[in-house]
Parts: C-alpha cells; sequence; structure tokens
C-alpha cells in the first residue's frame, strides 16, 4: 500500500490517503467497462484529474461486475463537453454531464466543494468530494490506467469489515437526504453487511423524513430495488426499519395485517430475484409487485375487458407513490392476465360510445383473444373483418364509398 500526502502551508507533509495497487484491492480490471475506461484515460491525458467513482468501485472490490459506471472529475462540465462530442450538460442546481456510447450513458460530475456548506454546488477539489458522499464503501476513487484505488476515509478498510460506516455526521446525513436512509439498509441486505448501532437508531427515528421525498425519486429506488437480485432480501430490511411503508405503503400495510400475504408477496419477489440474474423487463417486475393483490381483488371471470380495466386502475393505486411509465404498468397487468389464459391485445379503436375515454382515464384499449381463438373479443374481430370486406367489395363495384350520398 502507498501512502498519497499533501503538503501544508510551513512545507510540513501530511498523509492524505491511502492507495491500495491491483494486488491490493483484488479488482479484475476485465470487469471494468472499456468505454468508462475510455473517458477516464482521455480525460487525464487532457490535464484533469478522474477517476471511476461510487457504487461500480463498491461492486469491483466484492467481485461483481457493475451495471452502471460513475465518473467524477476535476474537469468542468463546459470542458468535459468540449472534449466529448457525444456529450450533454444536464442539471440545474449543480451541472452534470451524460457521455453517450450507443445506448449506454455514462455520468461525469466534476468535483464538488465543502466551502458553502454541506448543500454546496459549487466545484471544489478531490479531497473536499469525498466529504460530500454519503458512507464509506461508496466514496472510493478508481484510476483503470494504473490500476489503483485511492482510499481518502477508510472505505477499504469497511469493505473488508464488512461495515456500513458514514461520512456526514449522523445529525445532518439523512436530513440533506432522507433517501440514504434506504440506501444503507439496501447496501447492507446485498452484501450482508452490518449497520452500527447508532446508525440503525438514526434511521428508525428518522424514517418520517421519507415522506417529503419526491414520487420521482422515490419510484427511481423502488425500480433498483425491484431489478436487484436481492430483492426479498431488500424488502424484508426495509419492512424491519418500517421503511417501505414510503415506498410501497399499500403492500406494507397489507404485510402488516395479513401474515399469509406477506408471505406470498416475499416469495413473489424472491422469485423475481433468482429471474433478475437474467435480467426480466420492466414489465416482469412491475407484474411481481402488484401480483399477488390483484390475485385477491380481481374477478377472472367477470368480463375482461371490465376486469382489465379495474385491474389497472386497483394496479396503479397499489403502487403509489410510485409512479411508473403507463405502458410498464399495462405490460406487467397483462402478464398476470395471460397467466389466467386471458391474453389481452392492444386495440385500434376506443369505445364507441364514449370516445376517447380511455385515452382519459389513462387506460389502453384492449380486446380480448383467449387461447381457443374463441370469445367475444375474438368474434367481434371477426365480423369487423367481414364488414371491411364487404365495404371493399361495394367501393370496388360502384367506384365510389357506399357512404358517400348518405
Amino acid at each position: 500500500m502507498r501512502i498519497r500526502y499533501s503538503t501544508e502551508k510551513n512545507g510540513r507533509p501530511v498523509k492524505k490517503a491511502n492507495v491500495y495497487t491491483r494486488d491490493e484491492h483484488g479488482i479484475i480490471f476485465a470487469d471494468v467497462d472499456k468505454d468508462a475506461a475510455f473517458i477516464v484515460e482521455r480525460l487525464r491525458s487532457s490535464g484533469y484529474e478522474t477517476y471511476i467513482v461510487g457504487g461500480a468501485v463498491r461492486d469491483l472490490i466484492l467481485g461483481k461486475k457493475p451495471k452502471d459506471f460513475d465518473i467524477v472529475s476535476a474537469a468542468s462540465p463546459a470542458r468535459i463537453k468540449k472534449i466529448f462530442r457525444n456529450a450533454r450538460i444536464i442539471g440545474r442546481r449543480f451541472r452534470l454531464v451524460h457521455v453517450y456510447f450507443g445506448p449506454k450513458i455514462f455520468e461525469v460530475s466534476t468535483f464538488r466543494s465543502l466551502k458553502d456548506g454541506p448543500t454546496s454546488n459549487t466545484f471544489g477539489t478531490i479531497e473536499e468530494d469525498v466529504l460530500r458522499r454519503d458512507f464509506s464503501l461508496n466514496a472510493l476513487f478508481y484510476d483503470p490506467q494504473d490500476q489503483v484505488v485511492v482510499d481518502y476515509v477508510g472505505g477499504m478498510k469497511d469493505i473488508r469489515e464488512r461495515r456500513i460506516r458514514p461520512i456526514i455526521p449522523l445529525d445532518v446525513i439523512f436530513r440533506d437526504d432522507p433517501v440514504r436512509m434506504i440506501r444503507a439498509v439496501k447496501y447492507a441486505a446485498i452484501a450482508a453487511f452490518r449497520l452500527p448501532f447508532l446508525l440503525r437508531w438514526k434511521i428508525r427515528k428518522q424514517s418520517a423524513l421519507l415522506r417529503s421525498v419526491s414520487p420521482s425519486r422515490l419510484t427511481e429506488e423502488i425500480l433498483k430495488i425491484i431489478n436487484s437480485p436481492a430483492v426479498a432480501r431488500i424488502v424484508e430490511s426495509l419492512m424491519e426499519f418500517n421503511l417501505y411503508a414510503y415506498l410501497q405503503p399499500e403492500a406494507s400495510a397489507l404485510m402488516q395485517k395479513h401474515s399469509d400475504f406477506r408471505l406470498r408477496y416475499i416469495k413473489t419477489l424472491t422469485d423475481l430475484g433468482c429471474r433478475n440474474e437474467g435480467c426480466p423487463g420492466s414489465g416482469e417486475s412491475l407484474a411481481a409487485l402488484v401480483r399477488d393483490y390483484l390475485e385477491d381483488c380481481v374477478d377472472w371471470k367477470a368480463d375482461v375487458a371490465e376486469s382489465y380495466k379495474n385491474a389497472f386502475i386497483a394496479a396503479r393505486k397499489f403502487v403509489l407513490p410510485m409512479n411508473p411509465p403507463r405502458v410498464e404498468l399495462d405490460q406487467g397487468v397483462r402478464l398476470i392476465f395471460r397467466e389466467h389464459g386471458i391474453v389481452l391485445k392492444k386495440a385500434r379503436f376506443f369505445d364507441r360510445e364514449r370516445p376517447g375515454a380511455r385515452k382519459k382515464e389513462g387506460l389502453p384499449a384492449v380486446q380480448e383473444e383467449r387461447g381457443t381463438g374463441e370469445g367475444p373479443g375474438r368474434e367481434g374481430t371477426v365480423h369487423r373483418k367481414q364488414r371491411r370486406r364487404s365495404k371493399a367489395s361495394v367501393r370496388d363495384n360502384s367506384g365510389e364509398s357506399p357512404t358517400a350520398n348518405l
């Protein structure tokens, strides 16, 4: 292990960080995304200190292959955009840069300062930026060129001891961002890390702070959770800390009241986690969230269109405050109907008695097609095709539409 020093005004060297070599940190370079490594190399060759940072470094040290790679640099957003043509600046309060490589998006941020307090959005140095990060295991910097990990806060030791330790003082860490409570519990569940007593106590005491978090951020967090292979363990841990009540209040209430529902719900999430190794679609993940609830509240023998309408509305309410895209929730509900032998296909028309009614309600129009090829939906489709052929025949013989003179 090497030591990184800085120099005080009087010229005295001061230890700043531990630098771990490839043999010490154990990161397999082949697991590092080549485009992320290219971004780091390009910015470094332009004279800017740059690293891969955060969860990607944590996962690489734990022997996992990360899905996302975040990058931090001394370069300003404007400078980063000039270096990469395939880049776009985003954000209002603190500007970031998204660098695009095909379908992949890499978020590149600039070191932030501490001089204006914990909510500062001014640029700073790496020594300041590291103190802005939530937990020590997320505050490690990886240089893919030299293949070293730079550790300013003892994060490597915490990972080896499987401990989650906050960097920001406990009296402000969750008031500054309540979502950090969810992340702390999630990290502990995924990697079997332990939460120190004071951290557990603070999470339980301040869980109500999650009420102030916007639905969009809660949606982002729950989507990450349900797409994790450890989804069941995460949800059970969030229930233990009374945090799931702010992510999925309806599901949380039912699990607390009915033990049988809890067993079914956790079993469904466990099965989803097993499939997550193969990256299931978002529709399948959303289906897992609402499946056990819809199984209990949908009348599967009733009119199909009406049942679908009621199921979609019920599912939308059940996942609040989560607000997933309508198309993805629609896919999830259709998957559950398909499990009951009912295949719903999108129709090209809407309710004729109330034109646009389904659009106003946010509901996709549906038609039924059962596995036998029979049923009212299929029959109606055949009759419409026959009427169209009849009209086409009349038009071909007379040279004009049959309704032209009406």
